[in-house]
């Protein structure tokens, strides 16, 4: 699946210090993420435990173009995964 077919989700909230990981690493990487804070919208919360059935963030949702959707949790994880796959 190329770069341009995904899209990205990051849900995280601001006083977070994993989510903050991330969010930096998006940063560096100029990658368009869309962010979802779990404690700014009660749906992105209610998304992402419908999801996962939990709700444990950061998670990385990674949509296809297909549609298919995968969900990354763990901070290191998907800080790998944007560097492996947006990295120069």
């Amino acid at each position: 699946m190329g770069d341009a077919q995904r899209k990205l989700v990051l849900y995280h909230y601001e006083g977070c210090s994993y989510c903050s990981r991330v969010r930096r690493v998006i940063d560096e990487l100029g990658i368009d993420v869309e962010l979802r804070s779990i404690f700014g919208d009660q749906a992105y919360l209610q998304e992402l435990n419908e999801a996962r059935g939990r709700r444990t963030v950061p998670v990385l949702r990674i949509i296809g173009a297909d549609g298919e959707e995968r969900w990354m949790p763990e901070s290191a994880d998907i800080v790998q995964y944007l560097q492996a796959t947006y990295g120069r």
